[in-house]
């Protein structure tokens, strides 16, 4: 029959009408979360805030304040990232690819940033260079990108979580130094009692300040050299991991020479790999990089793709074939210019981050998400959200002015919630606006 009865209509009606009224009920019942968690004072008041809150079991949103509205997200652009490593990465990180010729092996880096990188411990690309016994050659022509993201602050360039990006990552691109004090000396290097050394060993400049004893131990590095300026402190025990200057593959060459010790050469001649070596397997490294926000890995693990995909190391058309393919169904078109976050030219809004969120879920599964996501009491999120360890998993972000988290939220009834919060030029603490936002999420969970 293709027309109702006049007793069905009444029916589909009435039931259509409790489905409304249902929805407008949770809505009104989170709107007044909101206001009692995140807007009841002035914390908030004077920022910039959206809010989007997705039903993943019922297909739609549930909530939303602001949430077509764009804003900086911070370290929340790592999640992108990582869709797109989990999405081109495989199991296992190419480490690199090779070639070997009858007088030299050429090899092909992929930008694995877990080379010498002292949290994985086992070195299966070290080991496979350490056992050839033909001179090394590594090729050149794959690099097109830059050593700073785009938009970002150039006076952060002494900060470990500024790290140079590059071809062929050796320890992380960082120089670790520390000071161990004996007997009270505060005096400088191995000519006197107190000893201060990097790892790795480096021939790099290095100048060592005079009297230092009402000073903590710091180690700054010349703007556009590798020199740096040691100041001893009264730490017994102390380190500092800085940046230092990659020029492209240069470094990774003086370092690689010194730790294999042996000669390394370069070319720009295009090679043909026929051989891979697996470093990692990928979620250790995706694991890592959420929970620490580790900017250089989420940097790395971009261009990695884009090598993967593309077949050279470069981030903007990197991004660029996302947006137009795998992400092109994005609520709101972004701006999308890091791997990172730490640009502040990166403009999302709440809805892109539950949309790709759910994209996520739908292809890779809760369980694997699980494993990569901090949850409460770990991570980023180790000091908040401890009564709901196991039951939120998110991704924090933050710089001046700026707090994200967006993530994965269970209720107590059993429901998964999408949901993503932005806020944006706040003048208060940011672990004032951290334990608003976590009253507001404790209070959606028991909903």
């Amino acid at each position: 029959m293709h027309h109702l009865s006049s007793f069905s209509r009444p029916i589909i009606f009435f039931l259509t009408g409790m489905f409304f009224l249902s929805s407008c009920s949770v809505s009104k019942k989170i709107n007044k979360i909101v206001r009692n968690n995140l807007f009841n004072d002035s914390v908030l008041a004077d920022a910039h805030t959206g809010i989007a809150v997705f039903d993943a079991d019922a297909n739609k949103f549930i909530y939303s304040y602001q949430a077509d509205k764009y804003f900086v997200p911070a370290s929340n652009t790592k999640i992108i990232s990582l869709y797109a490593g989990m999405k081109y990465l495989q199991d296992s990180l190419v480490g690199l690819r090779y070639k070997e010729m009858a007088d030299t092996l050429f090899i092909v880096p992929s930008g694995d940033p877990a080379f010498l990188h002292p949290d994985f411990s086992s070195q299966r690309v070290f080991d496979f260079l350490k056992r050839q016994s033909k001179p090394i050659t590594i090729t050149t022509n794959s690099w097109k990108a830059e050593a700073w993201g785009e938009g970002w602050m150039w006076d952060d360039y002494n900060d470990a979580y500024m790290t140079e990006r590059s071809p062929f990552p050796v320890y992380g691109n960082v120089i670790r130094w520390m000071q161990v004090r004996d007997s009270g000396s505060i005096a400088a290097m191995a000519r006197e009692e107190a000893f201060i050394y990097s790892e790795p060993d480096i021939s790099w400049k290095v100048n060592f300040s005079g009297d230092t004893a009402s000073k903590i131990f710091s180690v700054q590095r010349a703007l556009a050299e590798n020199k740096f300026f040691i100041t001893q402190g009264r730490e017994v025990n102390a380190e500092r991991s800085v940046p230092f200057i990659t020029n492209r593959f240069q470094s990774a060459l003086e370092l690689l020479k010194d730790t294999l010790s042996r000669t390394i050469d370069s070319t720009t001649t295009v090679i043909q790999p026929d051989g891979i070596i697996h470093s990692q397997p990928s979620d250790s490294l995706f694991k890592i990089m959420m929970y620490r926000s580790d900017n250089f890995f989420a940097e790395q693990v971009l261009l990695m793709t884009a090598n993967e995909k593309l077949g050279v190391m470069d981030d903007r058309r990197m991004i660029q074939y996302l947006l137009a393919n795998d992400l092109a169904g994005f609520p709101q078109t972004p701006r999308w210019a890091d791997g990172s976050g730490l640009s502040r030219y990166n403009l999302f809004t709440p809805q892109d981050f539950v949309w790709i969120l759910h994209k996520m879920k739908n292809e890779f599964g809760m369980e694997r998400l699980k494993t990569i996501f901090p949850t409460g009491g770990t991570g980023t999120l180790r000091h908040y959200y401890q009564s709901d360890s196991s039951f939120i998993y998110a991704k924090t972000g933050s710089m001046s002015g700026v707090l994200s988290l967006s993530g994965y939220v269970y209720t107590k009834s059993g429901r998964l919630l999408i949901f993503s919060v932005l806020v944006n030029n706040h003048r208060q603490p940011a672990w004032m606006i951290r334990k608003k936002v976590e009253s507001f999420l404790h209070a959606l969970r028991g909903k």
